[in-house]
């Protein structure tokens, strides 16, 4: 961002589009004050201090509503610059007008996430809490809620912190023996920085490791309905959000694309994907959904595979779990139709193995829900706990770890102090991209492009 768009006041609606009891309109820059006073009828706002909310009109010839209008001064604002909220009735008519009048005042719409981007810009928080502002929006359980509120409040970026403090002072022991080359100078014990790196080492692996559970937090568990038409994968998607939310039919191959919702069980949000049935088709629409739900298969971190126990045998059963199998991801096998299905088939399969269910009836239905907690194990997050939830922080971490991994090998080798320094600066990049102490404004665009107007 050029310090020239920097120093523009910006403007936005911060609170969701359409009619509401209530909109805020959000503006920064070095001038949101005297621009607000511009159209603002009611107390001279320049002269009031900072954190007060002061009631009066917006408009220039007519008034377009009353307003209550909240005055941050620079440097105590989230931006650190003059800042104005104004609260005014949620018409979209009206928050459309309001922020007509400031455009043609010189305010320029901000762009996505340009207030929390100026934030960072200004040394209000690092890049780290930054991206945790958007996490906390876009949080849909407690647990994401909670890892992204440790993050904004600077957990993880002090373990970051503190491990770059302990690499510079290894990586200056280092530069000093290679100003004093020349004499056969040792400042730093080789053992010594061995135990160092391997310490640092150590923590990084568990904040990779961490990244699996964070990444489930945060996004979700990716399950997969799949089986044969007519198994009742629609209908058992509509049970388990409670709604009708996918066609059910007697007709097979009625669901020919993916359909998609979340919903939490036991504070793990879970994307359920009602998919095509799988079987050869000549119909060339259908054969992409099934195409479609073999590629969703692949890619799932679980799948439940429903069979009709009104319309299968053992042999069906065994054959198409063999082709599970190969797959090698995780699956429940979900006998559906238990009202109509023979009791030869019920006591030749191992109930211990299936879980047997009505979708249509939804008998069962908590004992499924239980069985599909059971395979993933996550644990409570805690205020203060730090967890990787962000796949930018997790392949920095990786590269970080690469570097060390070079930097030890070094060690062990007896490799010249020189080489030791460039693998000690790479890992020291990878920490500082992460914090934001190492940017780029490629870097910045994609991390801020993807958060929402007016935040």
């Amino acid at each position: 961002m050029s310090a020239h768009f920097q120093e523009d006041t910006i403007i936005a609606l911060a609170t969701p589009h359409g009619v509401s009891g209530l909109a805020v309109i959000r503006l920064s820059g070095k001038h949101a004050i005297s621009i607000t006073q511009q159209v603002f009828k009611g107390k001279k706002l320049e002269d009031q201090p900072s954190h007060t909310i002061h009631l009066g009109t917006l408009g220039i010839e007519k008034p377009i509503d009353e307003v209550m209008v909240s005055l941050f001064k620079e440097p105590n604002s989230f931006t650190k610059e003059n800042s104005i909220e104004i609260s005014c009735h949620g018409s979209p008519i009206v928050v459309r007008e309001i922020i007509k009048l400031f455009l043609r005042c010189g305010v320029r719409l901000a762009e996505p996430g340009e207030f929390t981007k100026r934030a960072f810009l200004n040394g209000r928080f690092d890049l780290a809490q930054a991206e945790a502002v958007a996490d906390l929006i876009h949080a849909e359980n407690d647990n994401a809620r909670q890892a992204a509120l440790n993050q904004m409040r600077g957990g993880f970026s002090k373990e970051i912190k503190h491990l770059r403090e302990e690499l510079i002072h290894f990586a200056s022991l280092i530069e000093l023996e290679l100003d004093f080359g020349e004499e056969d100078v040792e400042f730093a014990g080789r053992k010594d920085l061995i135990a160092l790196v391997e310490k640092i080492q150590a923590y990084i692996a568990r904040l990779i490791t961490s990244f699996d559970q964070g990444n489930v937090i945060k996004n979700g568990i990716p399950t997969v309905i799949a089986g044969k038409p007519n198994a009742g994968k629609s209908t058992l998607l509509n049970a388990l959000l409670n709604e009708e939310k996918a066609i059910v039919s007697e007709i097979p191959g009625t669901t020919r694309d993916v359909i998609e919702d979340e919903i939490t069980l036991g504070g793990v949000t879970f994307r359920f994907m009602d998919t095509a049935g799988l079987r050869d088709t000549q119909d060339a629409i259908e054969a992409i959904g099934v195409s479609r739900t073999r590629d969703r298969m692949k890619n799932a971190s679980l799948i439940l595979y429903m069979f009709d126990l009104s319309d299968t045998s053992l042999e069906e059963i065994k054959r198409e779990e063999a082709e599970l199998k190969a797959l090698a991801i995780p699956f429940i096998k979900v006998g559906n139709k238990l009202d109509k299905a023979p009791k030869e088939l019920i006591n030749s399969i191992d109930n211990q193995d299936f879980i047997l269910i009505s979708a249509a009836t939804k008998v069962n239905m908590e004992s499924l829900k239980d069985k599909i907690l059971s395979r993933f194990t996550i644990h409570e997050v805690k205020q203060g706990d730090v967890l990787v939830t962000n796949l930018r922080h997790y392949q920095k971490l990786t590269e970080t770890q690469q570097a060390l991994d070079r930097v030890l090998n070094g060690l062990h080798s007896g490799i010249t102090g020189d080489f030791l320094a460039m693998d000690i600066r790479q890992s020291l990049f990878h920490l500082g991209e992460i914090t934001g102490e190492i940017t780029s404004d490629d870097l910045l665009s994609n991390i801020f492009a993807n958060f929402c107007i007016g935040k």
